[in-house]
């Protein structure tokens, strides 16, 4: 078993071994599969057919099966490396260590928002983008949004999120506003002076590649989506009495039969149900 750090306690050595494993994925070809994949499981609401990534319950499910083949790849390229995690509601500066050349680089330059620095800037010949819907080949951030601004989530906007005792309910999609944990911390449960809360207002405060399905060609994405999967722990432990919904797949007349994944369905593309993926004992833990 092996531990996932908070990104602001690694060390220089641990930074440096991070990033030359996802630059050897990149190297590969390894890099640019997982982002594909991501991209084609991100499906909208209004695509009337399966939705296992987003907007759905298997949300968490998914993702944390998602992050696992990924550090798979980087532990074969280096056994001592781990995802790190990012607090986003404690670690809120675009100018923090997460930020420094050393490590994932910083915001965009004014006018087309490319990366200038860190070991993922487009200059260093490491880091061509070659997945996505938008035409520039190099990485692109906007932290915080200086034009329009953004804050990132608050620790009482995870509250609301981790407070609801309900896991998810129906319609099970995007809409889904009268309660859920996965709704409120995917992050469309805002209020209607909001877009979005929680996970979603990350993906918008950093901006640029991290707001489409092609988010993890930057690689903040996998530090980001390693604090939602210890969020989902912190309310496991919060909510003992519940869990995934639904566990049953909606009936026949239901709209969303069909496109959502139930406990004991399999999640594309690996085969394996939810509830394969409800804890992670014996494969990493979290040092808090």
């Amino acid at each position: 078993m092996y531990t996932r750090q908070n990104q602001k306690n690694l060390t220089s050595a641990q930074k440096k071994r991070f990033t030359a494993a996802v630059l050897e994925l990149k190297r590969n070809g390894t890099y640019d599969a997982f982002v594909r994949t991501h991209d084609k499981y991100f499906v909208p609401d209004r695509e009337r057919k399966l939705r296992v990534g987003h907007m759905s319950p298997s949300f968490f499910p998914w993702h944390r099966r998602y992050l696992l083949e990924f550090e798979k790849q980087l532990r074969e390229v280096d056994s001592g490396v781990s995802i790190p995690y990012w607090d986003w509601t404690t670690d809120t500066s675009p100018v923090s260590s997460l930020w420094a050349e050393d490590f994932l680089g910083g915001t965009g330059r004014d006018g087309d928002h490319q990366v200038m620095t860190g070991p993922f800037a487009h200059a260093g010949g490491n880091w061509t983008v070659t997945v996505g819907v938008t035409e520039s080949r190099f990485l692109t951030r906007n932290l915080g949004r200086p034009q329009n601004p953004i804050t990132l989530p608050t620790a009482a906007e995870l509250k609301t999120a981790l407070d609801d005792p309900v896991y998810d309910t129906d319609p099970w999609d995007s809409t889904a506003r009268a309660g859920g944990f996965r709704n409120k911390l995917e992050g469309w449960a805002a209020p209607k002076s909001e877009r979005w809360r929680n996970h979603n207002k990350v993906h918008q405060w950093v901006g640029g590649h991290m707001t489409g399905g092609t988010a993890p060609n930057d690689p903040v994405f996998w530090l980001h989506h390693a604090f939602v999967d210890l969020v989902w722990d912190r309310w496991q432990q919060r909510h003992p009495g519940s869990g995934y919904l639904p566990a049953t797949p909606p009936p026949e007349y239901d709209l969303q039969h069909g496109r959502v994944i139930a406990l004991d369905e399999p999640m594309p593309p690996w085969g394996i149900p939810p509830r394969e993926m409800l804890d992670h004992v014996g494969l990493y833990r979290y040092e808090v």
